[in-house]
C-alpha cells in the first residue's frame, strides 16, 4: 500500500502543473475563438467564400485538437487519482501494474503538452514537408534514406498526423535517392523543425560480402507547408520550369506523360520536384508549394527580409556535418550531437521513437543552448 500512497502524492503534486498548462496554452481564449468560430460557420452565407470558410474549418478544428487534447490529459489525471483511491480503499494490490504503467503515460503525455508550449514560431502549428536525400555512400547512403523514410512515418502515424507521399526517385540498385513527403498534423512542422540536417549511420552492410563496417549519411529538409494565405513574391522571370515523366512506383499514369515538374528558384537555386499528383497541373501547384515553404524556412533561420538575399545553408552530406548518429555496429547507440541526448534502443528509434530527441532540442532551444 505505500506504493498508492507514494504514487498518490507525487500524481497530487503534478496538478498544479496541469492547471499552470492550461493557460499556457491559452484555453481560455481558445475557448471564446471557436464559438466565435462556430458561429461564423452557422451563418447563411458561410459557404459563398469558399477559401475563407476553409481557413475557419482549419482554425476552428487547431484549436479544437489542442483543447481536446487538455481535456483528454485532464481525464487520465481524474482517472488514475480515483483508480489509486479505489485500490486503496480495497486494499487491492493486483491493479499495481496498471497504476504505474497510467501514471508513467500521464508523465510522458503532459510532458508533452508542455513542449506544446513553446512552440510559438509563426509556423509551427502548420504541416511539414520533409525532404530525404542520399549522401556520401553511393547504395548504401540510398538505404539509410529509405529507412529515414520509414522511421518519419512510424513517428507521424504514432501522433496520428496523415503522411502523403508528395514526390520519389527510387535508388538504382536499392533504397531511395531522394524522396518528399507531407506530413499532416498540428504542429508537425515545430516539433519536426529539429530533424533538419545530416543523419550518420554506422553498420554491418547488408551490401558487403565481406561483412565489413560502412559508414553512410543522408540529408532531412524540413519545411513548413506554406498556404496561399502567406503572401510571398516569387518573380516569374526566376522560376525555371521543367516537365518530365514520372518514375515513382504505381499508378497509371506514371511513366506514360510529362506530368511530373519540377520548379528551380534561380536566385537561390531551390529546386523542388512533385510527380505524385494525377496532372501536370496538380504537380505544378504542389511544387510551388514546395518551394514557397522552403523560401519561408530559409527565410526564417537566417533572418533576411527579402527573398531575393537568401542563399540557403549549403552543407557537405558527409562527414562532420551531422546532426546525429546511428550506431548499429559494434555498440548499439542514437546520439543527438547538439543536446548529447542518447538512445541505446536503436530498433525503438527506427521504429518512429523519436520524441526523446525531439523534447530534448525543444528545452535545449528553449534554454537558449542551441
Amino acid at each position: 500500500m505505500l506504493f498508492y500512497d507514494e504514487t498518490k502524492l507525487e500524481l497530487a503534486a503534478l496538478r498544479p502543473q496541469l492547471e499552470e498548462l492550461y493557460s499556457a496554452l491559452g484555453l481560455d481564449h481558445a475557448v471564446i475563438e471557436i464559438e466565435k468560430l462556430e458561429q461564423q460557420a452557422a451563418e447563411p452565407d458561410f459557404w459563398n467564400d469558399m477559401e475563407n470558410s476553409q481557413k475557419v474549418l482549419q482554425k476552428t478544428s487547431r484549436l479544437k485538437a489542442v483543447l481536446h487534447s487538455y481535456q483528454k490529459l485532464e481525464n487520465q489525471f481524474e482517472d488514475l487519482l480515483v483508480l489509486i483511491d479505489m485500490a486503496i480503499e480495497e486494499d487491492d494490490e493486483t491493479v499495481e501494474q496498471e497504476i504505474k504503467d497510467s501514471y508513467s503515460n500521464f508523465k510522458k503525455e503532459l510532458e508533452t503538452m508542455k513542449l506544446q508550449t513553446l512552440l510559438k514560431g509563426e509556423y509551427d502549428a502548420k504541416n511539414a514537408i520533409l525532404s530525404f536525400h542520399a549522401g556520401a555512400g553511393g547504395t548504401e547512403a540510398q538505404d539509410w534514406v529509405e529507412m529515414l523514410y520509414r522511421m518519419y512515418t512510424r513517428w507521424a502515424e504514432r501522433k496520428g498526423f496523415k503522411c502523403k507521399t508528395l514526390d520519389y526517385l527510387s535508388g538504382e540498385e536499392a533504397g531511395i535517392k531522394s524522396v518528399t513527403v507531407l506530413i499532416e498534423g498540428l504542429n508537425a512542422y515545430g516539433f519536426l523543425r529539429s530533424e533538419s540536417g545530416v543523419h550518420r549511420l554506422v553498420r554491418i552492410s547488408p551490401f558487403d560480402s565481406s561483412g565489413r563496417r560502412h559508414t553512410s549519411f543522408a540529408s532531412l529538409e524540413v519545411m513548413p507547408e506554406i498556404d496561399d494565405s502567406v503572401e510571398i513574391n516569387i518573380r516569374p522571370e526566376d522560376l525555371k520550369i521543367d516537365t518530365f515523366r514520372s518514375g515513382g512506383a504505381g499508378g497509371q499514369h506514371v511513366n506514360t506523360t510529362d506530368s511530373a515538374v519540377r520548379i528551380t528558384h534561380i536566385p537561390t537555386g531551390v529546386v523542388c520536384a512533385c510527380q505524385n499528383e494525377r496532372s501536370q497541373f496538380q504537380n505544378r501547384d504542389v511544387a510551388m508549394k514546395m518551394l514557397k515553404s522552403k523560401l519561408i524556412e530559409i527565410k526564417e533561420r537566417e533572418h533576411l527580409e527579402k527573398i531575393e538575399d537568401i542563399k540557403g545553408d549549403q552543407k557537405d552530406i558527409a562527414w562532420g556535418s551531422q546532426i546525429r548518429s546511428y550506431v548499429f555496429m559494434p555498440y548499439t547507440l542514437v546520439k543527438d550531437h547538439r543536446t548529447n541526448f542518447e538512445n541505446g534502443n536503436v530498433n525503438a528509434v527506427m521504429d518512429g521513437d523519436l520524441d526523446g530527441f525531439i523534447n530534448a532540442y525543444l528545452k535545449a532551444k528553449s534554454r537558449g543552448e542551441i
